[in-house]
Formats: C-alpha cells, sequence, structure tokens
C-alpha cells in the first residue's frame, strides 16, 4: 500500500509570497507614471495568478488594460519576479515544523500549484523545503491546471502516491473545488489570498495555523478511515 499524501497548494497556503507579487506588481504600475499599491491593499489579488494580479492592480489604479497589454505584462511580471522570489517571501509559521512533522511520520508530500513549475521549484529551493516533496507541480506541468481536477490526481501519481489515502491543502476556492472534483478531502487555511471568507466553499476543515494540521489530519482520517493513514 502507497504511503499516505498530502498535497499543498504554494501561493497563500504554504508561502505568504504576497509582498515579492505585489513588490512586482508595483514595478510595472511605477513604469507607467501610477502610484504603488500597498501590499494589505492588494494582498487579496495576489491568489489569482499573475494575470489576475496585473489585471486588478492596474485597474485598481485606475488604468484598465486591453488584453494584448495584460499578456505583454504578464512575460515582463515573471522577469522581473524570478529576480526577487524570495525577498519577502516566507514560509507561514509552522508550516516547516509541520513538513518535516508529517514527513517524519512517513507521510508523503507535495505541492499542486497554478505557479509555473520552474518559479515554485525555485522559491521552495529559496526557501529551503524543495527536497521535501515527491513533486512539485505547477501551471504547465499537465495539459490542465486547477481546478482541474486531473492538475490534482496528476500530482499525487506523479509523487507516486495514492489517491484514496490523498488530503488537499489549499487556501481558496479553487483549490477547494479542485479537492472535491477529485474526490479527495481538503483542509483550508483561513490566512490565504481569498476575499470571500474560505469556510464559505465548505472544506472538510478550516485550520488557522498549520500547529493545527496535525489534529486536521487525525480528524479527517476518522471520517475517512481509508484516507489520510
Amino acid at each position: 500500500m502507497s504511503a499516505p499524501i498530502l498535497v499543498f497548494d504554494l501561493d497563500g497556503t504554504l508561502a505568504d509570497t504576497a509582498g515579492d507579487l505585489v513588490g512586482t506588481l508595483n514595478l510595472l504600475l511605477a513604469r507607467d507614471g501610477l502610484a504603488p499599491l500597498p501590499t494589505t491593499a492588494a494582498r487579496s489579488m495576489a491568489g489569482a495568478g499573475a494575470r489576475a494580479l496585473i489585471q486588478r492592480g492596474f485597474a485598481a489604479s485606475g488604468a484598465p488594460l486591453p488584453p494584448d497589454r495584460v499578456d505583454s505584462l504578464f512575460h515582463e511580471f515573471l522577469a522581473h519576479y524570478r529576480t526577487r522570489i524570495a525577498e519577502e517571501t516566507r514560509l507561514f509559521p509552522g508550516a516547516a515544523a509541520a513538513l518535516e512533522r508529517f514527513a517524519g511520520a512517513g507521510y508523503l508530500l507535495a505541492v499542486c500549484t497554478n505557479k509555473p513549475e520552474d518559479l515554485s521549484i525555485l522559491l521552495l529551493e529559496r526557501l529551503g523545503v524543495a527536497d521535501r516533496f515527491a513533486a512539485i507541480c505547477g501551471r504547465e506541468t499537465f495539459p490542465f491546471s486547477k481546478p482541474d481536477p486531473r492538475a490534482l490526481t496528476g500530482t499525487i501519481a506523479k509523487a507516486r502516491g495514492d489517491q484514496g489515502r490523498a488530503v488537499m491543502i489549499g487556501d481558496s476556492k479553487t483549490d477547494v473545488d479542485t479537492a472535491k472534483s477529485a474526490g479527495v478531502p481538503v483542509v483550508a487555511v483561513d490566512f490565504g489570498y481569498t476575499e470571500t471568507p474560505v469556510a464559505a466553499f465548505e472544506p472538510d476543515l478550516v485550520i488557522s495555523h498549520f500547529d493545527e494540521l496535525w489534529e486536521a489530519i487525525a480528524t479527517l482520517a476518522a471520517l475517512h478511515p481509508s484516507a489520510c493513514t
């Protein structure tokens, strides 16, 4: 029997990336003569990907963009972001300890994100935890991405995990919908980047700190005896 597996979203779940994402957005805004957006105000924009962040950021600054400009700025955004990917980004409190505890208990760990795969690997390397994961899967790893459930099931397969013994951990409607469509239990963190409280998307459980994840997985194991253990 394969080991149980935990599959994590990245931005807003494992790592607080808003500072570097919004910082990169502000470089583009400044070049157009627009005022920077404070990270606190733009934080909720950071969870839907770079294109959406660019669109929302320029619109919030009173300068909405045509689609072709979004496409050109997207490539510039990624180039700038790569140079500062971990200047302000940190793992959320308790995340490193939780990864260590679950790995020590025999769990497989994986990442399923819509962030580009190469940037996801680079970021996790800079944060010192890339080697914890049996698979790090990003937007172009498969021909589909979240909320398509095949992004999650493909990540589980790539990590050589068992879909019947998997749990997804995320911060957004996209993560919850992906897990539900795949038939995988989902734990949501409430400190991520969604504008709507994540509990409204009806995950199996919600946690407010990674210190709570061990107990949450134990609770899910009791609710889903064939999973999580």
